[in-house]
């Protein structure tokens, strides 16, 4: 049997009203049109839907079997069209984001907080982790978009918006204020116990690059997950650590840390957003990303 859903949906206003005249109303169109969609349905399912009486309609057995799966489906319909709609009109929804920690510590954290003050009924995941995992999460589609910082390797339907300059420091305790003030070599490392990030992340990657390109390799003491562990490590004389300036920047203006300076600047490097141009962002994610861009100067 294949009618017409429009016919459904003229059996579903006689229904519940129990008239034609109604129903037509109801639809704004005519009592003969009405009349003609019920005949067709009962027609098609060879089953007699309604009696006529002098108040109006009722439903037969077969009517009333047929309505419960009509009424079902309509307002699965129904209420589909409208959680469509409060999506688009940001009532309700959720947004996906792909960060680590510094990205999401030093970037994005405010506007979330704009954005959750903006739109309270909005669902916000966040997956954190390092920059790697925040793209093998955008190929999947797990991600509405990222944020990660530079350098990486992407996919050429990845889209790159540089949104925020970043530096990594060097930075040691106060075993090492014998190296305060002076411009060193980058070879001086070497010769002392270093704290990095581990090789899984762009950190590290950016760092070990620079350093390969001017013939310095480096072994270094500890190989730590996070940023945070290694400003403590290098408060306890443990080594001399490299961050992005950020994390040690608390500790350095209490005076528990000291930036080691060189003869050559570490180039800056940025916090990216990165979306996947075949896959659609939600709603929500593009008023997000539209909160964020607005700020690119």
């Amino acid at each position: 049997m294949s009618i017409n859903l429009e016919y459904y949906k003229v059996f579903y206003y006689v229904a519940q009203l129990g008239s034609i005249t109604l129903a037509a109303e109801r639809l704004c169109i005519s009592q003969p049109a009405v009349s003609q969609a019920v005949r067709q349905l009962e027609q098609s399912s060879d089953s007699q839907l309604f009696l006529r009486t002098s108040k109006g309609v009722r439903l037969t057995r077969e009517g009333e079997f047929l309505y419960e799966y009509v009424k079902s489906g309509l307002d699965s319909i129904w209420h589909g069209e409208n959680m469509l709609k409060r999506m688009k009109d940001l009532d309700t929804g959720e947004v996906r984001i792909g960060a680590s920690d510094m990205t999401l510590q030093f970037y994005l954290l405010p506007y979330l907080e704009q954005f959750h003050e903006l739109y309270p009924g909005i669902k916000v995941m966040v997956s954190n982790g390092p920059t790697p995992e925040t793209l093998r999460f955008l190929y999947e589609g797990k991600i509405d978009f990222g944020v990660v910082s530079t350098p990486f390797e992407a996919k050429a339907e990845v889209l790159s918006t540089p949104v925020k300059e970043v530096e990594n420091v060097f930075v040691a305790g106060d075993k090492f204020r014998y190296l305060e003030g002076k411009k060193l070599s980058y070879d001086v490392l070497k010769e002392l116990p270093c704290i990095f990030l581990e090789k899984n992340t762009s950190t590290r990657t950016f760092m070990d690059q620079y350093l390969a390109e001017r013939g310095v390799e480096v072994e270094p003491e500890f190989e730590l997950s996070t940023s945070d562990m290694i400003v403590q490590f290098a408060i306890r004389n443990l080594g001399v650590g490299c961050v992005m300036s950020g994390f040690a920047r608390v500790e350095l203006e209490k005076g528990n840390l000291l930036e080691l300076k060189f003869e050559e600047e570490m180039p800056k490097r940025h916090f990216s957003i990165i979306t996947d141009g075949k896959t659609p962002v939600s709603p929500a994610g593009k008023r997000l990303l539209q909160l964020m861009t607005n700020d690119i100067s």
